[in-house]
């Protein structure tokens, strides 16, 4: 076996999503198990460069991990500089993101990001053609596709399961503390729409992706956006105006002639399995896919149901739909899309998910905005470069 390694600059590891599922659960995962196999003799031992603002932070993290405290900068140019640097990848705040990537592309690195990759769709496409332009590699993290409950959703619909499928609907969404007297889940930036926030510039692009995957390219979209907390507390204990919608509430017309019909929510409490489920009713079958379950009713073993509110139910609902068994071994989805883009750049395997399709995703959450504000229904018309 040869070892090849690969140095990644990873910008943004100091947030949750950046150090939790990239840095711990994907690249250092990949070093835990010896590297990552090409097949041909070749293992790819994941180098990472820690970036960010705050040094104390990064030196903590490289102490906590046994990492090489040399392998951390504030300075995003420099590493960009580094010849040795092959891949640089971008967990910051979504303002911040699209600048960075822009240099880094233009340093001849490969780029993968996590979403959305732009704050406008001309930003999201313009990345997308320099990419293509300077030949390098390029891959925007759609996550949920890998999850346990969508890949056995795949499953059903590639099987021919649902028939003709009617109608999607999704809920996703939990109750995150205000933050005056429990802190808070997610960041401040998150509810300022002046530093990128929302949850239909957040959720949005992770619908784009699940149903244009699994069900077929979105062709319209009706929202309505609220601010159902319009005060939170930082993580300074400060109180800040939240200016940035904290739920959606969308119609999504597909190609195919489904409906999918999706709320989001962070001012939600969950009375459901899991944090998102997807219920998908077609002619044949139906199922409700969460992030890891997922249960059926078939045609043939459909109850048939009578309404009587005047009698209290003698059944339950949920106990007439099968579990679909696991039938395979699931790894961290973050870590199964990191493990297929180190594929794509370094043994040429294919691989979709590109910049390209990270610009659907920021069109529709800015079509999402702008139907919510004018309260019309938009067509979302197919991009290209």
């Amino acid at each position: 076996m040869t070892r090849k390694t690969v140095r990644i600059a990873m910008n943004g590891v100091t947030g949750r999503m950046g150090y939790r599922q990239h840095l711990v659960r994907s690249i250092l995962a990949l070093r835990d198990q010896g590297g990552l196999d090409l097949g041909d003799g070749t293992v790819l031992w994941p180098e990472p460069i820690l970036v960010g603002r705050r040094e104390h932070a990064l030196k903590a993290l490289a102490e906590q991990h046994g990492l090489d405290p040399r392998n951390i900068s504030t300075d995003v140019d420099e590493v960009l500089a580094d010849p040795t640097v092959d891949i640089y990848f971008d967990a910051q705040v979504t303002s911040a993101r699209e600048e960075s990537i822009r240099k880094a592309i233009a340093a001849g690195k490969h780029i993968y990001t996590e979403k959305p990759t732009a704050t406008g769709l001309d930003g999201a496409l313009e990345l997308a053609r320099l990419a293509n332009a300077a030949g390098v590699r390029h891959g925007v993290v759609q996550d949920k596709l890998f999850l346990p409950g969508l890949l056995k959703l795949k499953r059903l619909i590639d099987g021919g399961f649902f028939g003709r499928i009617l109608s999607i609907r999704g809920e996703f969404g939990y109750w995150v503390f205000e933050g005056d007297w429990q802190s808070a889940q997610r960041p401040s930036w998150n509810y300022r729409s002046e530093d990128g926030g929302g949850i239909v510039v957040d959720m949005f692009p992770h619908w784009e992706y699940v149903l244009h995957e699994l069900f077929g390219r979105v062709k319209s979209v009706q929202a309505l956006t609220a601010t159902h907390i319009p005060q939170r507390w930082d993580e300074n204990d400060k109180p800040y105006d939240a200016t940035a919608d904290d739920a959606a509430y969308g119609i999504f017309e597909l190609e195919g002639g489904a409906i999918a019909q999706i709320n989001s929510s962070w001012a939600v409490r969950v009375n459901r399995d899991e944090l998102v489920e997807f219920q998908v009713d077609g002619t044949e079958g139906s199922a409700v896919a969460g992030l890891r379950n997922c249960r059926v009713q078939h045609r043939s073993s459909t109850p048939k149901p009578v309404w009587n509110p005047d009698i209290p139910a003698t059944y339950s609902f949920r106990d007439q739909w099968q579990e679909i068994p696991d039938n395979a071994e699931f790894d961290n989805g973050f870590k199964a899309q990191w493990e297929l883009f180190l594929k794509h750049v370094y043994a040429d395997a294919p691989y979709q998910w590109d910049l390209l399709a990270g610009a659907r995703g920021v069109q529709l959450a800015e079509l999402g905005l702008k139907s919510s504000a004018e309260g019309i229904r938009l067509d979302v018309p197919e991009i290209s470069l």
